[in-house]
């Protein structure tokens, strides 16, 4: 528990610091030696977690999916709504999902796969519109991949716009007012008087949200101070370097 914990953050770092470099320099111009140095872990840690410069990319671009599961609703469109509230406070707040929109939008990151975030989102908006049409909450002529699509790509230019624009201070209140043109033309009547696309709904979403991040990064705290503490196996040494002889997975298992 407490090595995977140790690995997870260490996975973090380093995604934190392939994206603040891509940032800085561009997909094509940043190195992996520069992202070695902002992270400060071995080059057999990295490898361990990404086999490559592009697999880097790609960790960076799959931050946009939610890392904390979303409360499942009674009507599955407030799921939808809460979907994009959290996605705007994540691109307010996580600079590792600012720097992952960043590189999706790079037109010099031509050997990674940009399209995969936004086909992402897509699949699923469009989940989510699948299972509330079975439901019947939303209207008969709707098509959901259209929908999906353009829901997408409108959040997409909205994003886009408040980034420009205001650094995203906005962004919220752009959400609020594309959900509020976007849901009369698909939901029904009765499902639509229902749901909550206010901003202070979105408050306290991030508000929960940030809560549950924080109660996790307290657990794996606590993991890994209990494993500091721990007897030593025979096979492991006081300054927590492995002796020679193990194999390289477990030898980099340690640090990673």
């Amino acid at each position: 528990m407490a090595q995977q914990a140790r690995a997870i953050r260490t996975r973090r770092i380093i995604l934190d610091s392939a994206a603040a470099v891509f940032a800085e320099r561009g997909y094509e111009r940043a190195t992996i030696g520069e992202i070695l140095a902002r992270a400060g872990v071995t080059k057999g840690a990295l490898y361990f977690h990404f086999a490559s410069k592009e697999e880097l990319a790609l960790g960076v671009l799959s931050a946009q999916l939610l890392d904390e599961p979303l409360t499942p609703q009674d009507v599955k469109l407030q799921e939808l709504v809460d979907q994009g509230f959290l996605l705007a406070h994540r691109l307010q707040t996580d600079s590792l999902v600012q720097a992952s929109v960043a590189l999706a939008l790079d037109s010099g990151a031509t050997s990674v796969d940009r399209a995969a975030p936004f086909q992402a989102w897509v699949d699923q908006v469009a989940e989510a519109l699948t299972v509330a049409k079975a439901r019947g909450e939303i209207l008969p002529h709707v098509k959901v991949l259209d929908t999906a699509e353009l829901f997408s790509g409108a959040f997409a230019g909205i994003q886009t716009m408040s980034q420009v624009v205001c650094d995203r201070d906005d962004l919220t209140h752009r959400v609020v007012v594309l959900l509020q043109h976007v849901l009369p033309s698909i939901s029904t009547p009765a499902v639509l008087t229902g749901l909550d696309m206010s901003q202070e709904r979105a408050k306290r979403l991030a508000a929960d949200y940030e809560e549950s991040r924080r109660r996790h990064e307290d657990a794996d705290g606590t993991d890994a101070e209990r494993y500091k503490k721990r007897p030593l196996g025979p096979l492991e040494r006081p300054d927590g370097i492995p002796p020679s002889g193990r194999s390289g997975v477990m030898a980099l298992s340690v640090f990673c």
